[in-house]
């Protein structure tokens, strides 16, 4: 089986625990044994039956340690006060297997528990891990939601069902072989007879379990469009109330979790079947060898003693539970197969955005940015058509037009979070991407349209990705950033919290953190996506003059909606679907009473 295989990749990182786990549980079997075999010794002393020879007739034997224990019970049991002291033998050798069973099963347990957290760690850590490689393509495509419900509910259905399933791996096939090892040394008949039954069980309960796995992974992604469901509508929450739009929500959310729960209630009564099942099985087995076996005794023709067959059938029952354990941890298993496959799917997602596998170094910016005809297309879409264009180092260009229109698709091909389907990006002359992805990427600085901050300090919100920026140089680039002013005034400064996604601060405080950011990584190329587009006037104009002095010294390119903040920009590219239509200073393009003159003259009649 698949999610097997995938699970075992994770266990051989840990072959020293495994292998005392499954040592442990070897020396806790065979003591269970050892209590179970005294039944025989006990019951022909309980029914005066040692003077035929029933301590050696048909038992349990280890060779010298058995034959010394049968011959010193057999001879004790001449006198009445030998025979009590002959089962106070007998039941001190009980307790004491019993002790030491369960001692070195608490001793594997001890291993196990490790094995099992260690293996969800690794999977919650891979896909984290895989997470962050993606390209920014992949989240464009998923929902949040379900990637959330793969970290949560497929890890935790895994743990519970999946990994549990090692338990019963390691150790139910140890007790069942030990136990047909007792009967077997006991009866062969007898044994062969029972074999019978174990393949009839195995099809009866496996024809049960095989649709578990499908309803189980339905069970999974309707998790998931739950979690997303709910990220959606804390994430709207502001629209959902302005629109009075609760009680439509509301009725989604009702109708994906009555679809949840129909389909979690199928998936549980299946699962539920394995413990019946079994044990029904295990019963009929029972029954079977007790009439079977029985009517061998009765008609004195069968070399068992009454005690011998009566211990055969308590080590037989015993072998009921590892069996019906093992049944279970099959169903388990089935579950867990849909969200194990889930998983693996997320971590086995193709890395599309490739290193080189010799890249080139890089740290500084020298020469030009340049995009030679440059295409970038979705199946169904083009979104980019023969781009040239060339940025030389310190000059700040400009990229407009209507949305939809490309900017931000191509200036994302710059840092690489897409590739070009064809055509090349280039610096100072090389293909991007034979350079080293990390040092591409610290060339460059930006500032989205949207400000992104996580829910820690002013000060680690400003030195991310760079933690080991001192107290002095974290304050110098807020100050570039006409943050400092505002961060002082709060509570604790820069060891203010600044809530999730920074909801603490308002909208122009939250830009100028994100300014501060790239002023503290000192990139020598800088890009601003509609940086201001969507603060009220009084914070565009600091956030405004905090870009300004961003970009001082520094190759820009910037996306405007607001045209009134490109005048300057040394050359503006104007964008129409997918296409450069224009290009040229900012008279130039008035001049040519173009698109561009359309968008400024709209801007100028708000």
């Amino acid at each position: 089986m698949k999610s097997l295989r995938i699970i075992f990749s994770y266990i051989k990182k840990y072959p020293k625990m495994v292998v005392g786990y499954f040592s442990l549980n070897i020396i806790s079997a065979f003591f269970s044994l050892i209590s179970l075999a005294m039944l025989t010794p006990f019951l022909t002393l309980i029914f005066g039956l040692q003077d035929q020879g029933g301590f050696k007739s048909s038992s349990f034997n280890l060779g010298f340690l058995t034959n010394t224990l049968y011959a010193s019970l057999e001879s004790m049991t001449q006198t009445t006060e030998g025979k009590i002291t002959a089962l106070g033998i007998i039941c001190s050798i009980v307790v004491g297997s019993i002790l030491l069973k369960n001692l070195f099963l608490y001793f594997s347990l001890y291993l196990l528990t490790p094995i099992r957290n260690n293996i969800i760690n690794d999977m919650r850590t891979n896909m984290f891990k895989k997470i962050l490689e993606l390209p920014i393509g992949f989240f464009n495509e998923q929902r949040k939601g379900d990637i959330m419900s793969k970290l949560t509910n497929d890890l935790q259905d895994i743990e519970f069902s999946t990994i549990s399933f090692l338990e019963s791996f390691f150790r139910e096939p140890i007790l069942i072989a030990l136990y047909l090892f007792g009967m077997i040394s006991y009866s062969p008949q007898l044994s062969i007879f029972l074999l019978l039954f174990l393949p009839i069980a195995g099809l009866v309960i496996g024809r049960v379990g095989r649709s578990l796995k499908k309803v189980s992974t339905g069970v999974q992604v309707k998790l998931g469009e739950i979690l997303s469901t709910i990220e959606e509508t804390i994430g709207g929450i502001r629209v959902v109330k302005a629109f009075n739009a609760e009680p439509q929500q509301l009725n989604r959310f009702n109708k994906e979790n009555e679809d949840l729960l129909e389909i979690k209630n199928k998936a549980i009564r299946k699962r539920d079947l394995a413990s019946p099942v079994s044990e029904t099985m295990g019963i009929l087995a029972v029954c079977c060898v007790l009439y079977y076996g029985g009517s061998l005794v009765l008609q004195k023709n069968f070399s068992l003693s009454g005690p011998a067959f009566l211990t055969f059938i308590a080590i037989f029952t015993q072998i009921i539970n590892p069996l019906k354990a093992f049944s279970t941890a099959s169903y388990n298993i089935r579950r867990g197969a849909a969200s194990i496959e889930r998983i693996q799917n997320l971590i086995m997602e193709e890395q599309t955005i490739k290193e080189d596998a010799n890249p080139i170094k890089i740290s500084v910016f020298n020469d030009s940015i340049e995009l030679r005809n440059v295409e970038f297309s979705y199946p169904d879409k083009n979104i980019l058509v023969n781009i040239n264009l060339k940025i030389k180092k310190g000059q700040n260009i400009a990229l407009v037009g209507s949305s939809g229109s490309g900017k931000s698709t191509l200036v994302d091909l710059i840092p690489r979070f897409h590739d070009a389907s064809s055509g090349e990006v280039l610096i100072d002359g090389i293909n991007i991407k034979k350079y080293a992805l990390k040092d591409l990427r610290n060339l460059m600085g930006i500032v989205t349209q949207e400000p992104i901050l996580f829910n820690d300090t002013i000060k680690s919100n400003i030195s991310l990705g760079n933690r080991h920026a001192t107290d002095a140089e974290v304050m110098a680039a807020a100050k570039v950033a006409n943050a400092h002013s505002f961060i002082v005034k709060k509570e604790d400064q820069y060891n203010n919290v600044v809530g999730d996604r920074g909801s603490k601060l308002s909208g122009g405080e939250r830009q100028r953190l994100t300014i501060a950011r790239a002023v503290l990584k000192n990139p020598p190329i800088l890009i601003l996506d509609e940086a201001t587009s969507s603060l009220d006037t009084e914070s565009e104009k600091w956030v405004q003059d905090a870009i300004n002095n961003l970009m001082k010294d520094r190759t820009s390119i910037i996306i405007a909606h607001r045209l009134s903040t490109v005048r300057h920009a040394d050359e503006i590219i104007v964008l129409d679907e997918g296409k450069i239509a224009e290009r040229g200073n900012h008279e130039e393009l008035l001049a040519k009473n173009g698109i561009y003159s359309k968008l400024v003259s709209m801007q100028e009649m708000k």
